[in-house]
């Protein structure tokens, strides 16, 4: 095996933003909404099929979740299946200068 030597770069917390997303501070929110409505169904033991049943979700809503291809979600959109899946979605918004990030390609 070659040995060679791998540079380490510290990232920003927010892996969207590494790799130069456009809306990256919106898809890492969109990304942890996302968890939690998976978290949800996990520990209600729900699957894609037995959570279609709430009211205004389509089971293809819970597929896409699960796959994690939240293009089509707004945050709104995803903050309301978390409340009809019976949790709350507290927001604590922090505002700072950004920092420039060199992006990794």
């Amino acid at each position: 095996m070659k040995s060679e030597e791998l540079e380490v770069v510290r990232g920003s917390g927010n892996v969207f933003r590494d790799l130069g997303h456009k809306n990256a501070d919106a898809d890492q929110f969109k990304a942890i909404l996302a968890a939690e409505i998976i978290k949800a169904l996990d520990r209600e033991g729900l699957s894609v099929r037995g959570a279609q049943g709430r009211p205004g979700i389509a089971a293809a809503d819970f597929s896409r979740i699960r796959n994690a291809e939240l293009g089509r979600f707004t945050v709104d959109r995803l903050m309301s299946i978390i409340n009809r899946l019976g949790s709350r979605v507290e927001v604590k918004i922090k505002v700072r200068r950004a920092e420039p990030v060199e992006h990794i390609l």
